[in-house]
């Protein structure tokens, strides 16, 4: 599809090397149709490199997205030069009167803080607050998983004695579910965090379903009733070398870090990794993008604050 990005973002070059179809800004606003429009919120401290990865995985259809890419106010991102953030990022206050027909949220490196400790917990808060009449669709990922079914749904996480991180292998457990469209049985899906979520605390919540499973990694995929969230604990737009990255980043931290787990050939650090993933983490973000925001936001995206959840 042709993914429309801000010119001179960083990650246009890495797309357009990999074949896929970037449109400019001048030609995307000479096409004569509606495109999806869709607002990422980037917690992630390496911002352009998970720019790269969701923009990537958001170019799998042939729907034309506009991307708007939105940062907290209430924290400053040490890790992204400034310069970056001023020239491609939005605050809140530059997107509150707009709408959205999706919006993604990263995940954080803040999961082992208690929620109400998180420096912008209460600007989230406000944001969460805000999709429910400005976006139709909203996909939460890793730690704004746990962030978001925790502030809707009172659902807890809770600390693991060891990080989980690898690559694991998950199930379906509502296959005709159309977030699954195209899915094998059994997919594989990479995870890197330290705290999890219970299977029983989200089957006992009757504002949500459980989706896809894994034995070692636990809850993946859960949707609210009315599929307009959706909340996925894994990272599916992970590139091939991402979990390699993190593993020698702590290594030469001196942190005590273990071998990301079925990642590595033979266990072996020196070896190329293997993904496993890549397909259905495409498959992920296209059905989302098809079923549950194209084919379902109203064309005129102002109908959306007349709109109220179940």
């Amino acid at each position: 599809m042709p993914i429309n990005i801000p010119n001179g973002l960083p990650a246009r070059a890495v797309l357009e090397q990999e074949n896929i179809f970037v449109m400019a800004e001048h030609r995307a606003a000479h096409q004569d149709i509606r495109p999806l429009r869709i607002l990422i919120l980037n917690l992630m401290p390496k911002k352009i490199e998970t720019e790269t990865h969701l923009l990537r995985v958001l170019s799998n259809t042939p729907l034309q997205v506009d991307i708007d890419l939105l940062q907290t106010k209430t924290h400053v991102s040490k890790n992204t030069p400034a310069e970056h953030l001023l020239k491609f990022y939005n605050v809140f206050d530059d997107v509150k009167e707009r709408h959205y027909d999706g919006m993604i949220i990263t995940g954080a490196p803040v999961e082992q803080l208690p929620f109400e400790q998180v420096d912008y917990w209460e600007e989230l808060c406000t944001i969460f607050d805000w999709t429910d009449t400005h976006v139709f669709s909203t996909l939460h990922i890793c730690w704004a998983a746990q962030a978001g079914l925790y502030y809707y749904y009172g659902i807890p996480k809770y600390p693991l004695p060891q990080k989980m991180f690898g690559v694991f292998e998950h199930r379906c457990l509502v296959p005709n579910h159309k977030l699954f469209s195209g899915f094998d049985d059994c997919f594989f899906v990479p995870h890197s965090r330290h705290t999890a979520l219970r299977r029983e605390d989200i089957e006992a919540c009757g504002q949500v379903s459980l989706l896809s499973y894994s034995e070692e990694a636990g809850v993946h995929l859960v949707a609210s009733r009315d599929n307009r969230r959706f909340f996925v604990t894994g990272h599916a737009e992970y590139d091939r070398d991402t979990l390699a990255g993190e593993y020698w980043r702590d290594r030469s931290k001196g942190l005590d870090i273990a071998l990301p787990r079925h990642y590595f050939p033979g266990d072996d650090p020196a070896a190329a990794p293997v993904n496993r993933w890549k397909s259905h983490g495409s498959l992920l973000y296209s059905n989302w993008l098809n079923y549950f925001v194209y084919q379902n936001t109203p064309f005129d995206l102002q109908k959306l604050t007349e709109q109220e959840r179940p």
